[in-house]
């Protein structure tokens, strides 16, 4: 494993080391697989919209203005590729997993969890509108701040605890429909 930091990888990828940028791809695609399923709902639209944002990362490296942020630049591309995604894509349809073992196998299982439990969850989250659903895996599954949060979606931070609250609100509902008699 290559223990260059993200800035050191990425002047070597400028100065024309293109082979490096693999090294980049390998440190964060599973982080970025995970959140991209969860907001699209299939591993295949997931990897579309992966490598679609690490060809854009890639074209527009010379525009990162922090290096030593790379990681987070590149979660902001990413975030963007799979919003413009799924805003494309819920014009034409409601969102479902389609690929569950697919996720599963992105998302290191907790012993203590239910599978049937889990995938009613799943379910639950893809009924929500993107945004909701957006701001819900940013704070509960990504667990960044409000203020991470906002630098990224370009959102205020009191809009993004009311998506969060939104969200986190249509959950229980939903989940409830489930479980009542």
């Amino acid at each position: 494993m290559d223990q260059r930091s993200d800035a050191e990888i990425v002047d070597a990828v400028l100065d024309g080391d293109a082979d490096a940028y693999a090294i980049l791809f390998a440190r964060y695609r599973d982080a970025y697989t995970r959140y991209a399923i969860r907001l699209l709902g299939s591993r295949d639209d997931a990897e579309e919209a992966l490598l679609a944002a690490f060809l854009r990362a890639y074209r527009a490296l010379g525009q990162c203005r922090d290096p030593a942020r790379f990681g987070a630049w590149l979660r902001r591309i990413v975030m963007n590729e799979c919003r413009t995604r799924a805003t494309r894509r819920g014009r034409r349809e409601r969102y479902f997993v389609r690929d569950a073992e697919a996720l599963d196998a992105v998302l290191a299982p907790d012993p203590r969890e239910d599978g049937a439990l889990r995938e009613e969850i799943q379910l639950a989250l893809d009924r929500l509108d993107v945004a909701h659903r957006e701001a819900f895996l940013l704070k509960h599954v990504e667990e960044l701040s409000y203020e991470e949060m906002a630098a990224l979606t370009g959102a205020g931070v009191s809009a993004l605890k009311m998506r969060v609250k939104r969200a986190c609100d249509r959950l229980r509902e939903l989940l409830e429909e489930v479980h009542r008699p």
